[in-house]
């Protein structure tokens, strides 16, 4: 999370840094968060460290992931004498999170994830869940609409259920422009996943899944079937050798002229489940 009542640092729109400036929205985050001197946080994009300032007191261990050498000096000089804090210069989408609290097996997690890399960077984060429990994450506004929108939504994509199947959401609260420096043109939201102890389904084959919602949602003004149909070859394949997709459809009691938005977890699960 990037904060500080100074501006010594030029900001790179290459990476997308937008710094939190607003102690106010920082101190909603820390409550949301509400660390423990018992767990370990992982923070991703400390910046100039206003909510690190806040965790180093508060969480047992604190592992800030910063990609930006041009703040590493600043962090290090603010907080390298905390013997409770680790940090490790790495860019969060090739991050293992898993290694970098070691000797912790779980953490939670905190983030002001930049725009541009956000949905990339939440991927990689489900993509480690085994070692995370709850995330905390300022994200765009929209982006957090797509995660919570439910079934039927017009907002609803492959992100939507991705997240789902992993993660319980709460959206927490908006963050207007004007908290950041530079201000963004747009509105931000901070969102809580907790981590699923397991998928939110049953299904043998997980890959399987993510190939089945992946062309179901590859063209939205399509039906279900339509896109089944014009599925990727492999998977094409699969569906054909189960009688085709309108077959597939029937058996999974999903109405043939539905859209991928308006179909639930488990009818998603129906399909895969079909073609183990």
């Amino acid at each position: 999370m990037k904060g500080s009542p100074t501006l010594t640092h030029r900001l790179s729109k290459r990476l997308g840094q937008n710094f939190l400036n607003d102690s106010q929205i920082v101190d909603r985050i820390i409550q949301a968060l509400d660390p423990k001197s018992n767990e370990t946080v992982i923070e991703i994009g400390p910046g100039r460290g206003a909510l690190t300032a806040q965790l180093v007191e508060t969480a047992g261990a604190v592992v800030a992931i910063e990609f930006d050498r041009n703040l590493i000096a600043g962090l290090l000089e603010r907080f390298g004498s905390s013997r409770n804090f680790k940090l490790v210069h790495s860019d969060a989408l090739s991050t293992d999170f898993c290694f970098v609290i070691k000797p912790a097996n779980q953490a939670r997690l905190v983030a002001n994830l930049p725009y541009n890399i956000s949905t990339a960077i939440l991927q990689r984060l489900i993509e480690q869940r085994s070692c995370l429990t709850e995330m905390v994450l300022m994200l765009q506004r929209e982006v957090v609409e797509r995660i919570a929108a439910p079934a039927g939504s017009t907002d609803r994509g492959y992100l939507s259920v991705v997240v789902g199947a992993y993660c319980e959401t709460e959206k927490l609260f908006d963050v207007a422009p004007g908290a950041f420096r530079p201000i963004p043109k747009v509105w931000s939201s901070v969102v809580r996943l907790k981590v699923r102890p397991r998928i939110a389904f049953a299904v043998k084959d997980e890959a399987l899944l993510w190939r089945v919602v992946s062309a179901g949602f590859a063209q939205r003004r399509k039906t279900i079937l339509n896109n089944l149909r014009s599925a990727p070859p492999r998977l094409q394949e699969l569906i054909k050798l189960h009688g085709g997709a309108s077959i597939v459809l029937c058996q999974a009691e999903v109405d043939l002229r539905r859209r991928a938005e308006t179909l639930t977890l488990e009818e998603w699960a129906r399909i895969t489940r079909l073609l183990e």
